[in-house]
């Protein structure tokens, strides 16, 4: 019995993350559209999405470690990690698709990640427009993220916490490949089949 109660337990868990999840994204959909760094859609790959699987084990233990300092830098890196992995789609994904995570660290490892991805891979400077307006979009996506986090008013240093905590940065990841993927000129088309 305590089996059955234990799996109830997960699947309700589950069910409650993928419904924070669903209404996050939604709230950093809307206030990026609002911006129009975005346009109401989530621009994404498999290919991109898959990669942030296979990144999320080291991009948690480095934001597990931020968490309490400094919240907004632990959640908005991950859109910059977004960004960067958009751009190696785009790029040439067969050179970029076995890049290690910590290719995309700074001179000082996690702390200058943003710094690094923008200037060094993007090829934007870092005191102009674009990279200005890339900045506040995901700060304020971040701040959103933790604001919806206090609402839940979940207890600290648990497991669903740190679970919270890690959905809200795969969508942070997934928000920023979608705003990189709008940069490069990407969108939505509706495809009509012909008979």
């Amino acid at each position: 019995m305590s089996c059955n109660s234990t799996n109830k337990n997960y699947r309700m868990d589950s069910e409650y993350l993928d419904i924070f999840e669903g209404r996050l994204e939604q709230e950093m959909l809307k206030l990026c559209s609002s911006y129009n760094m975005l346009c109401g859609t989530i621009l994404a790959t498999d290919d991109i999405d898959d990669k942030w699987r296979e990144l999320a084990p080291e991009y948690m233990a480095d934001a597990v470690l931020q968490i309490n300092q400094y919240p907004s830098v632990a959640i908005a890196w991950a859109g910059y990690l977004g960004i960067a992995i958009a751009h190696g789609w785009d790029a040439d994904w067969d050179a970029f698709k076995d890049v290690e995570y910590k290719s995309y660290y700074g001179e000082r490892g996690f702390d200058d990640m943003d710094e690094h991805i923008i200037k060094n891979l993007l090829n934007i400077e870092l005191e102009s427009p674009q990279a200005t307006a890339i900045e506040d979009m995901l700060r304020r996506c971040a701040q959103c993220a933790i604001s919806m986090i206090r609402h839940e008013q979940i207890e600290g240093q648990t497991s669903v916490m740190f679970h919270i905590i890690a959905r809200a940065c795969k969508v942070m990841f997934r928000i920023g490949a979608a705003m990189e993927l709008k940069r490069l000129g990407y969108k939505f088309e509706k495809v009509t089949l012909d008979n």
